[in-house]
């Protein structure tokens, strides 16, 4: 398999867009990115805006040639909402719009697929079902929180992707995982390769308590001392705040005694992370 990061947190914007190729397809999932809004009271800088151009236009370069799209949740940085286009004549695997689902998802689900009506080739709702494509499996995840248990962010699906012997695992938005089945359906599941957003480390001791981060402390260490893969991509989330792994420091040390090599999307690409959002105040020059 090849597998391709088009757009995450470490290389300048809010996406997990990942592109994985196998001999039998291509596959997209979560075609989308976006800014933060505000981020020390400053919306975001002209340099983030034009990554934010530049990232959605390899996702519609690389939707342009996939097979399958993928959505495992609504959040607009998970989806391109404003080029109906890509979804044009392709299989599209989406997370349930009516079940599981917060009022903001559902209606957001609900425009989506009122402008693409009529462009894919089918759509599929994905939640707890596999789909078979030549030697290619895909498998999804009955739908787990947008981090915690309770979270009012609504529900995402995982997606594990086999082919070829190996198994390559999207988190999508858990949270870290926070959440014990989700870890428990990852360590079932035992990827090869783990692409994961990770705890929200910026909102401990705000929105959130610090139980969560030392939770999915806990569970990040049980995945890599039950699975122990090969590789882990960690981002999104997480690297919204530039002291992240001193926060998962006994993450990245439990890695390190397993030989586990944990990295942002940036580094699995061989190129220094940008964290544009975490350096807003530093783009603007100091200001806040």
């Amino acid at each position: 398999m090849r597998i391709l990061p088009l757009a995450f947190d470490s290389l300048g914007t809010r996406s997990m867009a990942t592109l994985v190729e196998t001999p039998d397809l291509r596959i997209l999932i979560d075609p989308g990115a976006a800014l933060g809004p505000s981020r020390y009271g400053l919306p975001p800088h002209p340099i983030e805006k034009q990554r934010l151009r530049e990232h959605k236009q390899k996702i519609k370069v690389a939707a342009k040639e996939a097979d399958v799209l993928i959505i495992t949740h609504y959040h607009f940085d998970h989806y391109l909402r404003d080029a109906p286009e890509i979804y044009e004549d392709k299989l599209l695997l989406i997370k349930d719009p009516e079940s599981w689902i917060n009022e903001s998802q559902r209606n957001r689900a609900r425009e989506l697929l009122s402008k693409i009506e009529g462009k894919p080739l089918a759509i599929k709702i994905a939640d707890k079902r596999e789909f078979y494509f030549g030697n290619t499996k895909i498998k999804f995840s009955q739908p787990f929180p947008h981090g915690r248990e309770g979270t009012k962010l609504g529900f995402v699906l995982m997606c594990l992707i086999e082919s070829e012997g190996q198994k390559v695992l999207f988190s999508s938005d858990i949270g870290g995982p926070s959440y014990p089945p989700t870890a428990e359906w990852i360590i079932k599941h035992a990827p090869d390769l783990l692409i994961i957003d990770g705890p929200a480390t910026l909102f401990i001791g705000w929105k959130e308590p610090l139980e969560t981060l030392l939770k999915a402390n806990e569970l990040l260490i049980d995945i890599l001392d039950q699975v122990r893969p090969r590789k882990v991509i960690i981002d999104h989330h997480i690297v919204r705040d530039l002291e992240w792994k001193e926060k998962i420091r006994p993450v990245i040390e439990a890695a390190s005694r397993e030989g586990i090599c944990v990295e942002t999307a940036a580094e699995f690409l061989g190129i220094k992370p940008d964290f544009l959002e975490a350096k807003r105040r530093e783009l603007y020059g100091g200001g806040g």
